[in-house]
């Protein structure tokens, strides 16, 4: 039950990144100031942080322009959840691999 609980806790922190990249990233264009790379804005959505990302890029009108990011972002995301509905509906016993 602990493991869950840290599982939670990781994916809580990563969207909440993804989500402040991408506020951050936008204030930083406006000001035409040093920007967050778009493969970092990425990797966050890729380890876990899609869905604040997802959030932050609509709220903030960052990146909306970007067919990579319009349609890469929930790609990203449908592949997670398959991911996690594989793990639930077959999971692996330890020992048997």
């Amino acid at each position: 039950m602990r493991v869950y609980l840290w599982i939670a806790a990781y994916v809580l922190a990563i969207n909440v990144i993804g989500f402040f990249s991408m506020y951050l990233d936008k204030r930083k264009a406006r000001k035409k100031l040093w920007r967050i790379p778009e493969a970092t804005l990425f990797l966050i959505a890729i380890i876990g942080g899609s869905i604040g990302s997802i959030i932050g890029m609509h709220l903030f009108r960052h990146k909306t322009r970007h067919w990579y990011f319009v349609y890469g972002m929930p790609v990203i995301l449908v592949l997670q959840i398959a991911a996690v509905i594989a793990l639930i509906v077959s999971p692996i016993e330890i020992g048997t691999i």
